[in-house]
Protein backbone atom coordinates (compact mmCIF):
# COMPACT_ATOMS: atom_id res chain seq x y z
CA UNK A 1 0.00 0.00 0.00
CA UNK A 2 2.72 2.35 0.97
CA UNK A 3 4.42 1.61 -2.36
CA UNK A 4 0.74 2.17 -4.23
CA UNK A 5 0.68 5.76 -2.62
CA UNK A 6 4.70 6.54 -3.54
CA UNK A 7 3.99 5.88 -7.18
CA UNK A 8 0.82 8.14 -7.47
CA UNK A 9 2.27 10.90 -5.62
CA UNK A 10 5.18 10.14 -7.95
CA UNK A 11 2.85 10.71 -11.15
CA UNK A 12 0.75 13.61 -9.52
CA UNK A 13 4.05 15.78 -8.94
CA UNK A 14 5.16 14.53 -12.59
CA UNK A 15 1.67 16.49 -14.01
CA UNK A 16 2.39 19.36 -11.50
CA UNK A 17 5.48 20.17 -12.84
CA UNK A 18 4.25 19.86 -16.28
CA UNK A 19 1.37 22.29 -15.54
CA UNK A 20 4.17 24.51 -13.95
CA UNK A 21 5.87 24.23 -17.71
CA UNK A 22 2.85 25.30 -19.34
CA UNK A 23 2.36 28.38 -17.04
CA UNK A 24 5.93 29.46 -17.50
CA UNK A 25 6.64 32.65 -20.11
CA UNK A 26 8.32 30.71 -22.59
CA UNK A 27 5.47 28.24 -23.05
CA UNK A 28 3.30 31.44 -24.04
CA UNK A 29 5.16 31.99 -27.51
CA UNK A 30 5.74 28.01 -28.20
CA UNK A 31 3.92 26.38 -31.19
CA UNK A 32 0.71 24.61 -30.16
CA UNK A 33 2.14 21.34 -30.98
CA UNK A 34 4.88 21.81 -27.42
CA UNK A 35 2.16 21.89 -24.64
CA UNK A 36 1.49 18.60 -25.82
CA UNK A 37 4.76 16.83 -25.93
CA UNK A 38 5.12 18.33 -22.59
CA UNK A 39 2.34 17.09 -21.43
CA UNK A 40 3.24 13.35 -22.97
CA UNK A 41 6.79 13.50 -21.63
CA UNK A 42 5.67 14.57 -18.49
CA UNK A 43 3.12 11.26 -18.34
CA UNK A 44 5.65 9.21 -20.22
CA UNK A 45 8.49 9.78 -17.49
CA UNK A 46 6.59 8.40 -14.68
CA UNK A 47 4.73 5.64 -16.01
CA UNK A 48 8.33 4.29 -17.62
CA UNK A 49 10.15 4.75 -13.80
CA UNK A 50 6.91 3.15 -12.44
CA UNK A 51 7.35 0.08 -15.38
CA UNK A 52 10.78 -0.44 -14.49
CA UNK A 53 10.63 -0.80 -11.23
CA UNK A 54 7.40 -3.33 -11.25
CA UNK A 55 9.95 -5.02 -14.26
CA UNK A 56 13.18 -5.46 -11.94
CA UNK A 57 11.36 -7.69 -8.81
CA UNK A 58 15.14 -7.69 -6.91
CA UNK A 59 16.69 -4.83 -5.98
CA UNK A 60 20.06 -5.80 -4.96
CA UNK A 61 21.02 -2.45 -2.50
CA UNK A 62 24.95 -3.14 -2.36
CA UNK A 63 24.65 -2.59 -6.13
CA UNK A 64 22.23 0.36 -6.29
CA UNK A 65 24.72 2.14 -3.42
CA UNK A 66 27.67 0.87 -5.39
CA UNK A 67 25.97 2.57 -8.42
CA UNK A 68 24.86 5.58 -6.28
CA UNK A 69 28.21 6.36 -4.34
CA UNK A 70 30.80 5.48 -8.00
CA UNK A 71 28.55 8.45 -9.72
CA UNK A 72 29.06 10.75 -6.76
CA UNK A 73 33.02 10.28 -6.29
CA UNK A 74 33.31 10.42 -10.32
CA UNK A 75 32.00 13.50 -10.39
CA UNK A 76 33.71 15.07 -7.54
CA UNK A 77 36.86 13.47 -8.76
CA UNK A 78 36.26 15.34 -12.30
CA UNK A 79 35.43 18.37 -10.57
CA UNK A 80 38.61 18.17 -8.95
CA UNK A 81 40.78 17.20 -12.15
CA UNK A 82 39.03 20.13 -13.99
CA UNK A 83 40.48 22.61 -11.22
CA UNK A 84 43.73 20.95 -11.35
CA UNK A 85 43.93 21.14 -15.12
CA UNK A 86 42.50 24.79 -15.59
CA UNK A 87 45.51 26.51 -16.25
CA UNK A 88 46.79 23.64 -18.67
CA UNK A 89 43.47 24.09 -20.74
CA UNK A 90 43.27 28.10 -20.17
CA UNK A 91 46.85 28.05 -22.38
CA UNK A 92 44.55 25.95 -24.89
CA UNK A 93 41.32 27.92 -24.94
CA UNK A 94 41.34 28.48 -28.23
CA UNK A 95 40.83 24.72 -29.25
CA UNK A 96 37.14 23.57 -29.80
CA UNK A 97 38.66 20.41 -28.50
CA UNK A 98 38.96 21.52 -24.78
CA UNK A 99 35.33 22.39 -24.06
CA UNK A 100 34.76 18.46 -24.39
CA UNK A 101 37.29 17.56 -21.83
CA UNK A 102 35.39 17.97 -18.92
CA UNK A 103 32.19 15.63 -20.12
CA UNK A 104 34.82 12.96 -21.55
CA UNK A 105 36.69 13.34 -17.81
CA UNK A 106 33.54 13.02 -16.17
CA UNK A 107 31.90 10.16 -18.06
CA UNK A 108 35.92 8.02 -17.32
CA UNK A 109 35.95 8.90 -13.97
CA UNK A 110 32.55 8.31 -13.14
CA UNK A 111 33.06 4.49 -14.74
CA UNK A 112 35.95 3.66 -13.69
CA UNK A 113 34.90 4.65 -9.71
CA UNK A 114 31.49 3.04 -10.36
CA UNK A 115 33.12 -0.05 -11.81
CA UNK A 116 35.87 -0.45 -8.51
CA UNK A 117 32.86 -0.02 -6.28
CA UNK A 118 31.01 -3.13 -7.96
CA UNK A 119 33.25 -4.87 -7.86
CA UNK A 120 34.73 -4.50 -4.41
CA UNK A 121 31.62 -4.09 -2.51
CA UNK A 122 31.54 -6.81 -0.22
CA UNK A 123 35.32 -6.31 1.17
CA UNK A 124 34.37 -2.04 1.33
CA UNK A 125 30.97 -3.12 3.78
CA UNK A 126 31.91 0.27 5.75
CA UNK A 127 31.15 2.22 2.67
CA UNK A 128 27.29 0.47 2.66
CA UNK A 129 26.61 -0.01 6.25
CA UNK A 130 23.02 -0.33 5.96
CA UNK A 131 23.15 -3.28 4.23
CA UNK A 132 24.58 -5.13 6.92
CA UNK A 133 22.05 -3.86 9.47
CA UNK A 134 19.03 -4.19 6.93
CA UNK A 135 19.80 -7.97 7.04
CA UNK A 136 20.40 -8.49 10.37
CA UNK A 137 17.96 -6.04 12.10
CA UNK A 138 15.86 -8.72 13.70
CA UNK A 139 19.08 -11.29 14.69
CA UNK A 140 22.21 -10.68 15.50
CA UNK A 141 23.61 -13.63 14.80
CA UNK A 142 21.21 -15.46 12.53
CA UNK A 143 21.64 -18.95 11.91
CA UNK A 144 21.87 -20.54 8.88
CA UNK A 145 20.53 -24.42 8.52
CA UNK A 146 21.95 -27.30 5.94
CA UNK A 147 19.91 -30.01 5.23
CA UNK A 148 22.03 -32.42 7.71
CA UNK A 149 20.53 -30.62 10.72
CA UNK A 150 16.90 -29.51 9.30
CA UNK A 151 16.49 -33.84 8.36
CA UNK A 152 17.89 -34.39 12.19
CA UNK A 153 15.20 -32.50 13.55
CA UNK A 154 16.77 -32.13 16.92
CA UNK A 155 16.71 -28.14 16.40
CA UNK A 156 12.88 -28.00 16.15
CA UNK A 157 13.03 -29.12 19.70
CA UNK A 158 15.99 -26.95 20.78
CA UNK A 159 13.99 -23.81 18.96
CA UNK A 160 11.05 -25.11 21.16
CA UNK A 161 12.84 -24.68 24.38
CA UNK A 162 13.35 -20.59 23.37
CA UNK A 163 16.68 -20.72 23.20
CA UNK A 164 17.72 -19.03 20.24
CA UNK A 165 16.64 -15.72 19.71
CA UNK A 166 17.95 -14.96 16.15
CA UNK A 167 16.09 -16.33 12.96
CA UNK A 168 17.26 -19.28 10.87
CA UNK A 169 17.60 -18.64 7.56
CA UNK A 170 17.76 -21.79 4.78
CA UNK A 171 19.50 -21.14 1.73
CA UNK A 172 17.49 -21.74 -1.06
CA UNK A 173 19.76 -24.43 -2.38
CA UNK A 174 18.98 -26.04 0.71
CA UNK A 175 15.36 -25.90 0.40
CA UNK A 176 15.37 -27.17 -3.30
CA UNK A 177 17.50 -30.14 -2.01
CA UNK A 178 15.03 -31.23 0.41
CA UNK A 179 12.19 -30.30 -2.06
CA UNK A 180 13.81 -32.79 -4.90
CA UNK A 181 14.96 -35.23 -2.10
CA UNK A 182 11.01 -35.10 -0.93
CA UNK A 183 10.29 -36.66 -4.59
CA UNK A 184 13.19 -38.93 -5.69
CA UNK A 185 12.36 -42.30 -6.70
CA UNK A 186 14.06 -44.05 -3.78
CA UNK A 187 12.54 -44.30 -0.67
CA UNK A 188 14.97 -43.85 2.12
CA UNK A 189 15.88 -40.17 0.50
CA UNK A 190 12.44 -39.19 -0.04
CA UNK A 191 11.23 -40.08 3.76
CA UNK A 192 14.29 -38.03 4.61
CA UNK A 193 13.30 -35.10 2.50
CA UNK A 194 10.06 -35.23 3.76
CA UNK A 195 10.96 -35.30 7.26
CA UNK A 196 13.37 -32.46 6.53
CA UNK A 197 10.25 -30.49 5.13
CA UNK A 198 8.17 -31.61 8.08
CA UNK A 199 11.16 -30.23 10.33
CA UNK A 200 10.98 -26.75 8.46
CA UNK A 201 7.22 -26.58 8.89
CA UNK A 202 7.82 -27.25 12.59
CA UNK A 203 10.07 -24.33 12.89
CA UNK A 204 8.02 -21.67 11.00
CA UNK A 205 4.94 -22.86 13.56
CA UNK A 206 7.14 -21.81 16.54
CA UNK A 207 6.10 -18.24 17.55
CA UNK A 208 9.26 -17.80 18.65
CA UNK A 209 11.66 -18.23 15.99
CA UNK A 210 11.62 -16.73 12.27
CA UNK A 211 12.62 -19.02 9.20
CA UNK A 212 13.66 -16.99 5.73
CA UNK A 213 14.34 -18.60 2.54
CA UNK A 214 17.39 -16.43 1.23
CA UNK A 215 20.23 -17.25 -1.62
CA UNK A 216 23.56 -15.36 -2.07
CA UNK A 217 23.77 -12.29 -3.80
CA UNK A 218 27.10 -13.50 -5.86
CA UNK A 219 25.99 -15.79 -8.91
CA UNK A 220 28.75 -17.33 -9.02
CA UNK A 221 28.73 -18.54 -5.58
CA UNK A 222 25.12 -19.65 -5.98
CA UNK A 223 26.06 -22.09 -8.99
CA UNK A 224 28.41 -23.79 -6.92
CA UNK A 225 28.31 -27.07 -4.38
CA UNK A 226 25.56 -26.88 -1.72
CA UNK A 227 27.78 -26.37 0.91
CA UNK A 228 29.75 -23.43 -0.67
CA UNK A 229 26.81 -21.53 -0.99
CA UNK A 230 25.81 -22.45 3.47
CA UNK A 231 29.05 -21.25 3.92
CA UNK A 232 29.26 -18.03 1.80
CA UNK A 233 25.74 -16.74 2.48
CA UNK A 234 26.55 -17.78 6.48
CA UNK A 235 29.91 -15.22 5.54
CA UNK A 236 26.95 -12.72 3.97
CA UNK A 237 25.05 -12.59 6.89
CA UNK A 238 27.35 -12.51 9.86
CA UNK A 239 26.02 -15.44 11.03
CA UNK A 240 27.12 -19.03 12.13
CA UNK A 241 26.27 -22.52 10.51
CA UNK A 242 24.19 -25.13 12.34
CA UNK A 243 24.94 -28.38 10.86
CA UNK A 244 25.76 -32.17 11.75
CA UNK A 245 27.98 -32.78 8.88
CA UNK A 246 31.81 -32.98 9.83
CA UNK A 247 32.74 -31.36 6.17
CA UNK A 248 30.95 -29.00 6.02
CA UNK A 249 32.18 -27.66 9.83
CA UNK A 250 35.51 -28.31 8.59
CA UNK A 251 35.20 -25.84 5.52
CA UNK A 252 33.22 -23.72 7.85
CA UNK A 253 36.48 -23.95 9.85
CA UNK A 254 39.38 -22.99 6.96
CA UNK A 255 36.89 -20.35 5.64
CA UNK A 256 36.69 -18.76 8.94
CA UNK A 257 33.07 -18.84 9.09
CA UNK A 258 31.45 -19.98 12.89
CA UNK A 259 29.58 -22.89 12.79
CA UNK A 260 28.00 -25.34 15.18
CA UNK A 261 27.66 -28.75 15.13
CA UNK A 262 24.37 -30.73 16.84
CA UNK A 263 26.13 -33.70 17.92
CA UNK A 264 28.05 -31.44 20.16
CA UNK A 265 25.46 -29.56 21.38
CA UNK A 266 24.01 -32.74 22.57
CA UNK A 267 26.93 -34.76 23.56
CA UNK A 268 27.49 -31.27 25.99
CA UNK A 269 23.49 -31.36 27.06
CA UNK A 270 23.73 -35.23 28.50
CA UNK A 271 23.93 -35.52 32.32
CA UNK A 272 27.03 -36.32 34.03
CA UNK A 273 26.85 -39.15 35.98
CA UNK A 274 29.13 -40.19 39.25
CA UNK A 275 29.55 -43.12 41.33
CA UNK A 276 26.58 -44.16 43.13
CA UNK A 277 23.97 -42.47 41.30
CA UNK A 278 20.90 -44.56 40.27
CA UNK A 279 19.40 -45.04 37.22
CA UNK A 280 16.34 -47.20 35.70
CA UNK A 281 17.80 -48.97 32.58
CA UNK A 282 16.67 -51.67 29.96
CA UNK A 283 18.85 -54.15 28.87
CA UNK A 284 18.75 -55.23 25.32
CA UNK A 285 22.09 -57.23 24.69
CA UNK A 286 24.64 -58.89 26.18
CA UNK A 287 28.26 -57.28 26.72
CA UNK A 288 31.85 -57.83 25.62
CA UNK A 289 32.85 -59.15 28.69
CA UNK A 290 31.56 -62.31 30.12
CA UNK A 291 28.41 -61.37 32.41
CA UNK A 292 27.97 -58.20 30.99
CA UNK A 293 24.35 -56.37 29.95
CA UNK A 294 24.20 -53.49 27.88
CA UNK A 295 21.16 -50.68 28.44
CA UNK A 296 20.33 -47.71 26.84
CA UNK A 297 19.11 -44.37 28.07
CA UNK A 298 16.75 -41.89 26.70
CA UNK A 299 19.51 -39.76 25.55
CA UNK A 300 21.21 -42.75 23.70
CA UNK A 301 24.22 -43.23 26.28
CA UNK A 302 25.53 -46.75 26.51
CA UNK A 303 25.21 -48.22 29.82
CA UNK A 304 27.58 -51.46 30.82
CA UNK A 305 25.71 -53.33 33.70
CA UNK A 306 27.86 -56.48 35.48
CA UNK A 307 26.13 -59.32 35.79
CA UNK A 308 23.18 -58.03 33.49
CA UNK A 309 23.33 -60.66 31.26
CA UNK A 310 21.06 -63.02 33.19
CA UNK A 311 18.01 -60.01 33.21
CA UNK A 312 18.15 -59.01 29.46
CA UNK A 313 14.76 -57.65 28.34
CA UNK A 314 13.86 -56.15 31.66
CA UNK A 315 14.42 -53.02 33.14
CA UNK A 316 16.42 -53.00 36.18
CA UNK A 317 17.68 -50.08 38.71
CA UNK A 318 21.49 -49.84 38.52
CA UNK A 319 24.09 -48.10 40.66
CA UNK A 320 26.73 -45.98 38.26
CA UNK A 321 30.24 -47.01 39.20
CA UNK A 322 32.17 -44.96 36.88
CA UNK A 323 32.35 -43.46 33.06
CA UNK A 324 33.90 -43.08 30.02
CA UNK A 325 34.07 -40.48 27.29
CA UNK A 326 34.89 -41.64 24.21
CA UNK A 327 34.77 -40.45 20.58
CA UNK A 328 31.76 -42.71 19.70
CA UNK A 329 29.71 -40.92 22.79
CA UNK A 330 29.72 -41.44 26.73
CA UNK A 331 30.08 -44.75 28.47
CA UNK A 332 28.51 -45.42 31.52
CA UNK A 333 29.47 -48.74 33.76
CA UNK A 334 27.48 -49.95 36.35
CA UNK A 335 25.62 -52.56 38.89
CA UNK A 336 22.42 -54.06 39.42
CA UNK A 337 21.03 -53.01 42.91
CA UNK A 338 17.30 -54.36 42.33
CA UNK A 339 15.04 -56.17 39.87
CA UNK A 340 12.13 -54.89 38.24
CA UNK A 341 10.27 -57.02 35.98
Amino acid sequence: MTLVVLRTLFFLVSIGIAVLIFNSAPMRSAPGWVPWAVLVTMVTIPLGAIAADLWIKRKDLTVITSIYFGLLIGVFLTYIAILALSPLLASFAASPVVSWIPPILGMLLCYISTSVLLQTRNDFRFIIPYVQFARDVRGLRPNVLDASAIIDGRIAELADTGLFQSRFVVPAAVMEDLQHAADAGDKARRMRGRRGLDVLDRLRSTPTIEVEILSVRDQAASTSSIDSEVVELTRELGGRIITNDANLMKIASVRGVPALNVNDVAVALRPSYVPGDMLDVKLVKPGEEPGQGVGFLEDGTMVVVEHGRDVIGRTISVSVTSTLQTSAGRLVFARPEMHRG
